[in-house]
């Protein structure tokens, strides 16, 4: 079976400048060549803040690039045709494109409505601190600039479960609207703040049939008009299980196609409640491992106080692992974002091989340490940032590893708190397969690793160039293999 990787095609900061859809058309066929064998890219939808919008706050599901609307006809990455185009160029070079759908909330409402809520306590949101009250909200979508071409369907109030602006006096709450649905918040298995269903915007209703059903005639026409092979789910924590249950069954099932599914269910440190997620999914839908990417962040600012032997405990990989899309970085841990949880760079080339090189999980690789990135913003200090991320020199060889090498049987040595090392054993599929890594958060040191009987007398060359040396596996199938300080490297046979 061959090693699957997916990369995320785009970064928080990327230019708005509708380029995106067709750098990477043009990038298809190299990306490919290089090992990857899926691509999220970005919601391709219009968002309130039209081509300068990242797409996470959803207007138009049905502008894909095509309407003047919201100041501009194209969104932030390009125009509904360029984005078709990708899509094919993508599948065209073997590719998979999983499109980004974001269902949570929408934003940039047409018109206000008079909307009867009551206030909640932010803290605790199933407490409510006034009694029922009329507000003026943005909640009444009409999208003139489409003019009900694909859809007919006007959102107003009782599409949606909360808002957080009062029109008529300006003030800014989190509101629960008092709807023929219910007069509080959807059951969502997140418990922060006492209920977690509101996180921004004009909160999606789907307890109200119609919008259930308007958002499956949405899905098979996103599905019929681009093609897409599967989905990434944004903000699914805060949004009813059932739902998803229900809208990913229907296309399944119309389509008879897997669509294969991967879910931002962002919980770093509660893995409980992402377990809990997967049971009510009934394994539908696989999760971004947010429990991975703490580790790699402590470990990455601890050093060598971390003990790497528990690098995996408490991780979905490790629980999971059919389920387990591991990943170093994304959009949102990236620096100066809302959920800023940055892995330190000397640490990325250790967590990438942690990701890429065993048998478990399906590894995403993030677009900025594969191109790197500078961009500035105001950081949560209030000050002004200018930030460069630098490439990963070393990930387009731990890929090529990845694809080529890192097969057969796994055997860890995880003996040491700084230092730890494990082997592939190889396996007939791949010639020439197999391999030994040895990671250090310490200094320079070397793990002896039993590669197996069938390596015995092979040369064995650093594949990542840390060491120019070469090592000749012994008799009984052993050997010592080094690594250099706060470094990684990958021993396999020479070529």
């Amino acid at each position: 079976m061959e090693n699957f990787t997916m990369l995320q095609f785009f970064e928080w900061y990327y230019p708005a400048d509708g380029s995106l859809w067709g750098h990477f058309a043009a990038e298809a066929q190299r990306l490919k060549s290089m090992g990857f064998d899926a691509v999220w890219l970005p919601p391709a939808h219009k968002g309130m803040a039209g081509d300068q919008a990242s797409g996470y706050d959803s207007y138009d599901l049905y502008d894909l690039g095509e309407f003047d609307q919201k100041g501009s006809v194209r969104t932030k990455y390009g125009t509904k045709d360029e984005f078709i185009t990708a899509v094919r160029k993508g599948q065209q070079a073997g590719l998979h494109v999983y499109a980004d759908i974001v269902l949570n909330h929408m934003g940039g409402a047409d018109e206000k409505e008079p909307v009867m809520v009551r206030e909640v306590t932010p803290e605790n949101r199933n407490e409510f601190a006034s009694e029922p009250k009329q507000i003026e909200a943005y909640t009444r979508f009409t999208f003139p600039g489409r003019d009900g071409k694909y859809s007919q369907f006007i959102w107003d109030y009782q599409c949606f479960s909360g808002v957080d602006y009062n029109a008529s006096t300006q003030e800014t709450a989190i509101y629960s609207i008092q709807n023929q649905y219910g007069d509080g918040w959807q059951d969502v298995l997140d418990l922060e703040n006492g209920n977690y269903d509101y996180l921004m915007l004009s909160d999606i209703e789907f307890r109200n049939p119609h919008v259930r059903q308007e958002l499956k005639r949405w899905g098979e026409w996103y599905y019929e008009t681009v093609g897409m092979d599967g989905f990434r789910l944004d903000a699914i924590k805060h949004m009813p299980a059932e739902f998803f249950n229900e809208w990913l069954d229907h296309l399944r099932g119309k389509y008879n196609r897997e669509f294969y599914t991967v879910g931002e269910y962002w919980a770093p440190y509660d893995l409980p409640s992402m377990h809990a997620y997967i049971e009510s999914t009934n394994n539908r839908i696989s999760l971004f491992d947010a429990p991975l990417q703490g580790n790699f962040y402590k470990a990455s600012k601890e050093k060598d106080h971390f003990d790497l032997r528990s690098i995996f405990d408490n991780t979905l990989v490790q629980t999971h692992p059919q389920l387990a899309v591991t990943l170093v970085e994304n959009h949102d841990t990236q620096p100066l974002q809302s959920l800023e949880q940055t892995v330190e760079h000397w640490f990325r080339p250790l967590a990438y091989a942690l990701i890429l090189l065993r048998e478990a999980g399906y590894p995403c690789v993030f677009y900025t340490d594969l191109y790197g990135s500078t961009y500035k913003d105001k950081g949560t200090d209030g000050e002004h940032y200018e930030i460069t991320l630098e490439k990963l020199d070393s990930l387009e060889s731990l890929l090529h590893i990845r694809k080529n090498i890192a097969y057969g049987l796994q055997t860890d040595y995880f003996q040491a708190q700084n230092s730890i090392g494990w082997i592939r054993g190889g396996d007939k599929e791949h010639s020439d397969s197999g391999c030994a890594v040895v990671l250090s958060i310490g200094g320079d040191t070397a793990i002896p690793m039993q590669i197996g009987h069938e390596h015995t007398g092979k040369t064995f060359v650093d594949y990542l160039g840390n060491f120019d040396h070469e090592i000749i596996i012994g008799q009984d199938g052993w050997a010592e293999f080094p690594v250099k300080e706060c470094s990684v490297s990958v021993w396999a046979r020479k070529i």
